[in-house]
């Protein structure tokens, strides 16, 4: 496995990101792991975010893009910091925007946050993990009802490698075959179980043989066969 990649699953669980137990996800499944991004709330962890996310999307979509997309909530600041980490990184100015719960009707109108979506632009989405693909259906039509885009793809930082909606295949499979970009992820979730299985981390095992044995279970059910 890429060094970057241990140094990425080390950062979620340092940063209180990556849990494992008993968790119900959006999509309603019963999980024995859980990630949240919003547990990212200091400038250090903020800046390193970004920067992985940047990495992560210039080397699988290059940086012919113009907006970088990220669903409310949790999309806002992944979008803001990572727009912020490819100038640096890359020298290329990336516009962010994102969605609001509610159209504003007043001041700075409209759904959108930041930068507006026009005809010819090119877009790539950030979230923080897909389970279901279930957010894409919403993300979707609001980017394509802009204007005349091209999504050139779906960045998240796990890959949870569970069945999509249609339960046949894996989520970001399926976003591809619905809607015909590709959907990549910094890391997978076979990455991180066998990078954290049985070891140490700051003096405990993250990954102990009980928790591994309900991850098994889960895989079972909802795992990509």
């Amino acid at each position: 496995m890429e060094s970057y990649k241990q140094e990425f699953i080390d950062f979620m669980v340092e940063s209180n990101v990556l849990k494992f137990g008993d968790f119900t996800l959006k999509s309603g499944r019963k999980s024995p792991f859980f990630m949240n991004a919003g547990a990212y709330v200091t400038g250090t962890q903020l800046m390193k975010l970004g920067e992985y996310y940047a990495k992560a999307i210039h080397d699988n979509f290059g940086d012919d893009f113009d907006v970088l997309f990220g669903p409310a909530y949790k999309g806002i600041p992944l979008s803001v910091a990572t727009t912020i980490a490819f100038a640096k990184l890359y020298g290329k100015e990336i516009r962010y925007c994102s969605n609001r719960k509610e159209v504003k009707d007043h001041g700075d109108t409209g759904i959108l946050l930041g930068s507006k979506i026009k005809d010819g632009d090119k877009v790539v989405i950030i979230e923080d993990v897909t389970t279901s693909g279930k957010s894409i259906e919403e993300t979707f039509p609001i980017i394509k009802a802009q204007g005349d885009v091209e999504i050139k793809g779906l960045m998240v930082s796990l890959n949870r490698m569970e069945v999509g909606l249609g339960g046949k295949v894996g989520a970001l499979d399926e976003i591809k075959e619905k809607y015909g970009f590709e959907a990549r992820a910094i890391v997978s979730m076979a990455e991180v179980t066998e990078y954290l299985y049985n070891k140490e981390r700051n003096g405990k095992v993250i990954i102990d043989d009980e928790i591994k044995k309900a991850i098994d279970a889960y895989y079972e059910i909802y795992g990509v066969k």
